[in-house]
């Protein structure tokens, strides 16, 4: 379900580098990624403040230190903890043994439609607005054409 972050995306696609946590991960509309934990509850939906990068098919726009107003909206799917890591530190003839494990406290979130791709359906939406109105429309009647009064002088 939760694709990893590591994995390459085609070039021609709509990509974005954002920070959550402390970590950057570089999404695309539609993608489900795993971050740290977020106090948003799952349905509702949140925005990454810091967007590093947004790759938009040739053309590249790099913040400093983001890039402005640009907010990539995300949509919380569920809390979930990950896989357990444990620690183990011994040393031989010493008595020294520490075990130590823990999850990670995660959330999966699904990335929203952003910038050109918003974009894009913005304009199939108006477009398809303006094409119901025109339908709606009913045809007018031409007008009549104007006759043009002579008046006659006596002389």
């Amino acid at each position: 379900m939760v694709q990893c972050r590591t994995v390459p995306k085609p070039d021609g696609l709509l990509t974005a580098v954002v920070v959550s946590g402390g970590k950057q991960y570089r999404v695309a509309p539609g993608d489900q990624v795993l971050v740290d934990r977020l106090s948003a509850e799952p349905g509702s939906s949140f925005k990454f403040g810091r967007v590093l990068l947004l790759h938009d098919g040739d053309t590249i726009t790099v913040g400093a230190p983001g890039v402005d107003g640009l907010e990539i909206e995300a949509k919380v799917l569920a809390h979930r903890r990950g896989p357990r890591i444990e620690t183990l530190r011994y040393k031989s003839k010493k008595r020294v043994r520490v075990h130590r494990g823990g999850r990670a406290d995660l959330t999966a979130i699904e990335i929203l439609p952003f910038g050109g791709a918003k974009k894009d359906k913005e304009e199939a939406a108006e477009a398809e607005v303006k094409a119901e109105a025109s339908e709606k429309k009913p045809a007018r009647k031409p007008r009549a054409a104007k006759t043009a009064k002579v008046v006659e002088e006596e002389t």
